[in-house]
């Protein structure tokens, strides 16, 4: 079976399968309490279900990770979201005196939607996606991972296909949790585009430069079209419009027509005594390439935003960590569908051993568990949990290495 053979009739036949055999419980309840930082941290997260339906259920939260499990094998979610982390049990908000149920702490996140896109590209609209236009993606990753890590210090970044048109990103560490709606609000818009410093446009024109020929001119045909041209020439000043308009009634070529473009951006700006000169060209290649975030995604401590490993309804498709060190070949259509893996459970594999069926029977929860881990490694989700798995790896060692470091500084006092 291939991804594209999935049909959403089936999901409600698929759902308690994938829930049962296949979802990395273990690897979530490990991520979601952050090694018991603090009391009550994992039970006091607030998840929301989608069911069949869009019936939508909120303020749910679980003591353990058996508790988590047990309620999403017998509701079998469409959709799973992930909220802040509040003052009380979410699933007891109702019984809390009004005003004391704060959110207190949650991921910092951000969310970048395809649709977001649809006055710059020609290939697709609105949920539609393909190759050319998911250079988008793969540019708003590479910009934002850059100014995450660089300016700000964060380290453990969690990139997510969303499993049909964008991607999110969950930035973990322990001071981005507990950022306040006034700081996360600040990071989104100095990531935005409003205001591109100097420095940073320099850092960010490199990631786009490196895409922007392939993606803008040729894929998109950004200066083959009249539209497209004109678009192009009211970004520009009025000398350097007219050169363009003369030059391009006998230039057909769009790379050629680039070249020419970015030439006399030069010539004006060698020729220009104002400080800085003009970077018409850089200016074009953010506008049509550059982050378009959410900003409300990532400025509210109480926002629900869709977990990883949730199944998208319509595609089918896993919502699957993105490995940063391959990020060019990641292919959003070869992410694996909950058909696709579900039928890979049932193909043997010629490594396997019938082992289980002779376990003697004091085993068989040991052996439940060992079979519950061998399953997904049978199928195409296993790379994208090992993925997770390094990643909850990266954030134990930082957590590890914090208590040493305040260990070692009371033992100074």
């Amino acid at each position: 079976m291939s991804n594209s053979d999935y049909d959403p009739a089936c999901l409600p036949d698929l759902l308690p399968l994938y829930y049962r055999r296949l979802f990395p419980f273990s690897q979530y309840y490990r991520w979601l309490s952050y090694g018991g930082v603090t009391k009550n941290y994992f039970q006091n997260r607030e998840f929301s279900f989608t069911l069949k339906d869009d019936i939508y259920v909120r303020y749910q939260s679980f003591s353990t990770q058996n508790e988590l499990e047990k309620e999403m094998q017998k509701m079998n979610p469409y959709k799973i979201d992930i909220g802040a982390v509040y003052s009380h049990r979410p699933s007891q908000h109702n019984t809390v005196k009004s005003g004391t149920f704060q959110a207190l702490e949650k991921e910092l996140v951000f969310d970048i939607d395809m649709t977001d896109y649809d006055d710059v590209r020609s290939c697709c609209s609105a949920a539609d996606i393909c190759s050319k236009c998911w250079t988008l993606m793969t540019i708003a990753i590479r910009i934002l991972d850059r100014a995450l890590r660089e300016d700000f210090g964060f380290q453990h970044l969690l990139w997510v296909y969303s499993g049909r048109r964008g991607v999110h990103c969950w930035v973990c560490d322990e001071a981005a949790r507990k950022l306040s709606v006034a700081a996360r609000s600040a990071v989104a818009e100095y990531l935005s585009l409003v205001k591109v410093r100097k420095k940073k446009k320099k850092k960010n024109n490199t990631y786009i430069s490196h895409y922007f020929l392939q993606y803008a001119i040729v894929g998109q045909e950004l200066l083959s079209s009249k539209e497209g041209v004109d678009k192009v020439l009211n970004l520009l000043p009025e000398d350097i419009l007219c050169d363009l308009l003369l030059h391009y009634q006998s230039e057909k070529n769009p790379t050629k027509r680039w070249e020419r473009l970015k030439t006399l951006v030069h010539q004006k700006r060698q020729a220009t005594s104002k400080k800085g000169g003009q970077y018409f060209d850089k200016e074009i290649m953010l506008q049509y390439c550059y982050p378009r975030l959410d900003v409300n995604v990532s400025k509210g401590v109480n926002h629900l935003l869709k977990s990883p490993f949730s199944v998208h309804p319509k595609t089918g498709r896993i919502s699957v960590p993105i490995d940063l060190r391959n990020l060019d070949k990641f292919d959003p259509f070869e992410v694996p569908t909950i058909s696709l893996i579900c039928e890979e459970l049932d193909k043997p594999r010629p490594d396997e051993e019938e082992e289980d069926d002779t376990k003697d029977k004091e085993n068989e929860i040991e052996a439940g568990e060992r079979r519950k881990i061998r399953d997904f490694k049978r199928t195409s989700l296993a790379k994208y949990i090992k993925l997770f798995d390094q990643f909850l790896d990266s954030v134990a060692r930082s957590r590890k290495g914090d208590m040493l470091k305040k260990s070692d500084l009371q033992k100074d006092f």
